[in-house]
């Protein structure tokens, strides 16, 4: 029988690093073990709080022994101050995959959304509620940060799965349904018509 893939993913951040681990199985039924956020304070120095992050992750990673690490890719922001932390947080994250010789990965938020909802410019509530829905739990994962990185790690556990003919993720039932419903609620362009006048 094969066994379940054990997914850790981390949504990278300075004050708040957001930490889910997610059992998937190979149907794409998913279990949830862990969710949490690691946090450090404002006031300490930058190498404190990389420390910080880095000890919360080597943790969940003693602790979980996931098979793979699932990091939200660093994006432009208008903040470089946000951005910075971010990209160090992520650099921790992936640093410590390493010295664990776990095998780590890096998506798009777009990517992840897609992967979640099956839309790609989905809100953090649509994601949260695909998220409650896909691992069976009684209420939103909070907090946001914590909802990310467990979408983050549903999202690597299903972009591995089987492709389709387009070389899209497969979507499962609720995927789907989530989908069409969005393209439902989507404004129809309308269609000027022109007509066209011929001279006798």
């Amino acid at each position: 029988m094969s066994r379940s893939l054990r997914v850790l993913g981390i949504d990278p951040g300075l004050t708040r690093c957001g930490i889910g681990v997610v059992d998937v199985s190979p149907n794409r039924t998913a279990s949830l073990v862990h969710v949490g956020v690691v946090r450090s304070s404002t006031t300490d120095p930058i190498e404190k709080r990389l420390a910080t992050i880095a000890a919360g992750i080597r943790e969940i990673l003693s602790a979980h022994d996931p098979h793979v690490v699932a990091v939200e890719r660093v994006f432009a922001q208008n903040n470089r101050h946000s951005v910075m932390g971010t990209a160090q947080a992520s650099g921790i994250a992936l640093l410590l995959a390493a010295e664990h010789g776990i095998p780590a990965a890096t998506h798009t938020p777009s990517e992840v959304k897609a992967a979640i909802t099956g839309y790609g410019s989905a809100d953090k509530l649509q994601v949260q509620t695909m998220v409650a829905r896909v691992l069976r739990l009684d209420a939103l994962p909070q907090p946001a940060d914590a909802a990310d990185a467990l979408a983050i790690a549903l999202c690597h556990a299903w972009r591995g799965g089987p492709a389709t003919a387009t070389g899209e993720t497969t979507l499962t039932p609720a995927q789907r349904a989530w989908r069409d419903a969005e393209k439902r609620r989507s404004p129809q362009p309308r269609v000027a018509r022109t007509h066209v006048r011929s001279d006798a």
